[in-house]
């Protein structure tokens, strides 16, 4: 095949299995492998992502018999919930692969035909432990417990022992292509503690494996021996080439195969670093670049998963914060090789410290002052003194640095450079005082260029920060009156200077509001709460009736909340003040329909933190089949009015 253009760039996730709903595991693998596409877009790259779901197999043919479907039904179910949570996370992905999709199913038969022709694979009987969690055979020293059975190494539960027909990959012939592969590709596997085991596992010698089953239906049927489905390792792993195109859009898989970065969980790095590179070899395929085999995140200690109830729903976060807070605290946490225990106490340190105080705060003060002191436009400033130099010169280096990082995946390291820059900006601004020689109009010229040195640091972390937080960056950018995106100027363009004088500049809103943790965790935990089971009417005194403060509130303003399908933020005149609420009421009316509506509030509510914000009170609405209708008043009464 022709050689792969160095100006294309392609990264993978894992398919995900759909016996499960998604978690916070699978959020941070696709995290990841977004902000490394976003970056290597702004290098110019032309750049490839493949994500998709895992959906053949013993576990999802079990997962849909319990509950009474068809096994695509399960799965046409589950991929909803992980394609919605992708475009919550504002994941930017090029194509969702479905191991079910035809163009997947029969060019995994013309590979599995081409390696049976070939003689690297061949039909026999099988015997062995097999855990049916990971679909796979336990290796023979994995030891007997008492009682005469097997426990799976990967995910500790009960292997069986399985003897059937089915047809074998020659993987023992690979070993010393493999061996020798490693020697010459040393950063094949990172990091490279893993390239070590994965070395040390191939040189204690390799067996031929099963790769298909009998037993199963739900799978891709062997060509011409349709008794037997091809075992999900086999099927999975092919996602990487069928979804770029191979065998039905050759060009396109020409020009970006092979992959650059396959990006995996550390559980299926054996899957990965060895299996997938055997079966490429056989096929005569180049081999990726990186697998790059990432930690875990463990909630008390353990790795999440749904048998021991410790998976962390990460819609319970996103409804309140956004996609951006999560995306950061993720990525800033851990090197991406390492394990980190995920805490609630951790995660709104970050949103209340790093991202409210340290970035939040220098956006508004600076763009705020701009504002005051010259109506968002600084037309004219004197020349860079040593101070104003001094910072330039730090971005100019921290901008070297951060590349580094993010060429070498080290995605912690870049975020905390650009947090050690966002440092230097607010001391450069305490040190110049801009609020003080603001007070002697002869420093006009003096106070426009600390402004301009600050609004130019802004827009150079913003477009840094990009491919972790792009909502922020983006808002950010918007904010210092930039027309052209973001995505628009290259990395080799970008430079401190780039802000244009008298450019005018929007006034700033909150970009990361400060949440407190014991709200937060209160928040949590109601939604994560069971739903009650209907009882009957509890009757209350008409004492307890009038505790209520119900009141008519006229709708000033309403806007979608930004990332949400159905929450409207609006701005409600109670009478005495104004108060800003939240409604879940987006899926039955548009904005522009509630502004000057007139509704009933409850306005002696507790306050609720919704998506980074304040919600003092909540509108009265019946419930039909999910949506919520609002009653208006028909006729004129004025806001504050009481309602008995």
């Amino acid at each position: 095949m022709a050689k792969k253009s160095k100006n294309t760039f392609y990264i993978t996730t894992p398919i995900y299995y759909v016996n499960d709903v998604p978690h916070i595991g699978h959020a941070y693998t696709t995290i990841i492998a977004d902000a490394i596409s976003r970056y290597k877009k702004l290098l110019g790259k032309d750049v490839f992502f493949l994500t998709g779901t895992d959906e053949h197999g013993q576990k999802v043919e079990k997962a849909a018999q319990e509950k009474g479907l068809k096994p695509i039904e399960l799965a046409d179910q589950v991929v909803v919930r992980f394609q919605e949570l992708w475009k919550a996370l504002n994941i930017d992905y090029d194509f969702f692969i479905r191991t079910t999709q035809p163009i997947h199913e029969e060019n995994i038969q013309k590979i599995f035909k081409k390696l049976k022709d070939k003689g690297d694979i061949y039909k026999g009987i099988y015997e062995g432990w097999y855990c049916d969690s990971t679909e796979h055979f336990l290796d023979e020293d994995v030891p007997l417990e008492e009682g005469g059975f097997k426990i799976c190494p990967e995910c500790g539960t009960k292997a069986f022992i399985v003897s059937e027909e089915c047809y074998f990959f020659k993987l023992s012939a690979y070993q010393k292509p493999l061996l020798d592969f490693y020697a010459q590709k040393p950063t094949f596997v990172r990091p490279r503690s893993r390239m070590n085991e994965v070395v040390s596992f191939v040189k204690q010698g390799l067996k031929d494996i099963s790769i298909t089953r009998t037993t199963v239906e739900w799978g891709v049927p062997v060509p011409d021996d349709p008794k037997h489905t091809i075992y999900v390792w086999f099927d999975a792993l092919h996602n990487y080439v069928t979804g770029i195109g191979y065998d039905w859009d050759r060009p396109h898989f020409e020009k970006f195969w092979p992959a650059d970065v396959h990006l995996i969980g550390k559980d299926i790095l054996r899957f990965h670093a060895i299996f997938w590179p055997a079966f490429l070899m056989a096929s005569g395929f180049p081999l990726p670049q990186t697998v790059f085999g990432h930690g875990w995140w463990l909630k008390d200690e353990a790795k999440m998963s749904k048998s021991k109830g410790n998976v962390l729903d990460p819609h319970l976060i996103l409804e309140t914060f956004g996609p951006d807070p999560l995306r950061y605290f993720l990525l800033r946490e851990i090197p991406i090789g390492l394990d980190g225990n995920f805490s609630h106490e951790g995660f709104i340190h970050r949103v209340n410290s790093d991202l409210a105080n340290d970035l939040g705060n220098l956006v508004q003060r600076t763009l705020t002052m701009v504002h005051s002191y010259f109506g968002g436009k600084i037309e004219e400033m004197d020349k860079e003194e040593k101070a104003d130099k001094a910072l330039r010169e730090e971005f100019e280096n921290s901008k070297e640095k951060i590349i580094r990082f993010y060429e070498d995946y080290a995605l912690n390291r870049a975020l905390e450079e650009i947090w050690f820059f966002i440092s230097t900006v607010n001391k450069y601004l305490a040190d110049n005082e801009p609020w003080k020689l603001a007070r002697d109009e002869s420093q006009k010229k003096r106070l426009g260029r600390i402004l301009y040195q600050a609004a130019a640091a802004l827009r150079v972390i913003s477009y840094l920060l990009f491919p972790v937080i792009p909502v922020s960056s983006e808002k950010i950018w918007d904010f210092l009156g930039e027309e052209k995106s973001i995505e628009d100027e290259s990395l080799s363009e970008l430079k401190f200077k780039n802000l244009k004088l008298g450019q005018a500049m929007k006034e700033p809103k909150p970009l990361f509001p400060r949440v407190a943790l014991k709200d937060f965790l209160k928040e949590e935990e109601t939604r994560q709460a069971p739903p009650k089971k209907e009882e009957k009417m509890d009757m209350i005194t008409f004492d307890e009736f009038k505790r209520m403060d119900l009141r008519v509130g006229e709708i000033l303003t309403a806007e979608k909340v930004e990332g949400t399908d159905k929450l409207v933020k609006m701005e409600v005149d109670i009478g005495t003040e104004k108060r800003a609420m939240v409604a879940g009421v987006a899926d039955v009316y548009s904005p522009e329909e509630l502004a000057g509506k007139k509704v009933i509030v409850i306005v002696n509510l507790k306050p609720a933190v919704i998506r980074g914000i304040e919600s003092r009170g909540m509108l009265l609405a019946a419930e039909i089949e999910g949506k919520a209708i609002i009653p208006f008043f028909d006729k004129d009464v004025p806001a504050g009015a009481k309602v008995r």
